[in-house]
């Protein structure tokens, strides 16, 4: 099949009929903190632990995953949608005001529900994204929160 803009559009509405929770990847270059909203996270394995994040290619933060070769996913719970318009947005300074944990090699959000530190086992093509698998060398979740969703372009909570 051909992709056309009608097509693209089509398939984006209709994967938006998909609800995922929201997650902030985070990694660095250098000593700067780099961060994304994402919600293509997805857990990949039990033996060994990992997960797979999905970066699209004309992103920095994809360019910053590979070089770092580290990265963060900070799920966010219902309260979170403030942090994951921020970390959507075209700001220069995406991390300001945020309280993070950097004693993992990668900025932690300390307002996130669950967190996976990663170590990049794999670097995938996936068309215009690239799959980074990663290896969970660090994890921590609070067990009492409930996430913040993603549907039909809508942030939302699970009721």
């Amino acid at each position: 099949m051909t992709e056309t803009l009608d097509t693209t559009v089509a398939f984006r509405a209709t994967m938006g009929r998909l609800a995922s929770g929201v997650s902030v990847i985070t990694t660095r270059t250098g000593s700067t903190p780099i961060g994304m909203t994402a919600s293509a996270v997805s857990a990949l394995s039990l033996d060994p632990l990992q997960l797979i994040v999905c970066v699209g290619n004309h992103l920095f933060t994809r360019t910053a995953i590979a070089e770092h070769g580290r990265f963060a996913v900070n799920i966010l719970g219902e309260d979170g949608e403030d942090l994951a318009r921020t970390f959507a947005a075209p700001v220069p300074d995406r991390f300001a005001g945020v309280a993070v944990d950097d004693s993992h090699g990668v900025p932690v959000l300390k307002d996130a529900i669950a967190t996976v530190v990663c170590q990049v086992s794999q670097a995938l093509p996936g068309g215009d994204h690239t799959i980074f698998v990663g290896d969970a060398r660090h994890f921590t979740h609070k067990s009492a929160s409930r996430p913040l969703v993603y549907f039909a372009g809508e942030f939302g909570v699970m009721s």
